[in-house]
């Protein structure tokens, strides 16, 4: 399996932008699909964007389309998420996992980081 590490969460005033960083070991992230959840405060985890191994598709959750970007950087082993004009709403621990397909579906994926909290002031 890969360990998977995110960072880049914090407070940001709505409007604002964040970047979330997520660093693999273990293996090499280019193997994988990869994805990003996150779990707003006592809401059920939900699906935010996914990119698959090469980096030519992605796939984005309606709620963050056109706002989210994410990406891949498999030379370094790191995937990103840019997230723009930030709601309220988008408060949540995100979390990247690595799975063997590209999907929006939790169960397909099998490494999941431990997150990292974002939290959008109105």
């Amino acid at each position: 399996q890969v360990q998977l590490v995110e960072s880049g969460g914090g407070l940001v005033q709505a409007g604002g932008s964040l970047r979330l960083s997520c660093a693999a070991s273990g293996r090499t992230v280019s193997s994988y699909a990869m994805a990003w959840f996150r779990q707003p405060p006592g809401k059920e985890r939900e699906f935010v964007a996914a990119i698959t191994r090469s980096g030519r598709r992605t796939l984005y959750a309606g709620s963050v389309k056109g706002r989210f970007t994410i990406s891949r950087d498999n030379a370094k082993n790191t995937v990103y998420l840019q997230m723009n004009s930030l709601k309220p709403e988008d408060t949540a621990v995100y979390c990247c996992a690595a799975g063997p397909t590209y999907s929006d579906y939790a169960a397909n994926y099998d490494s999941w980081g431990q997150g990292t909290q974002v939290t959008v002031s109105s």
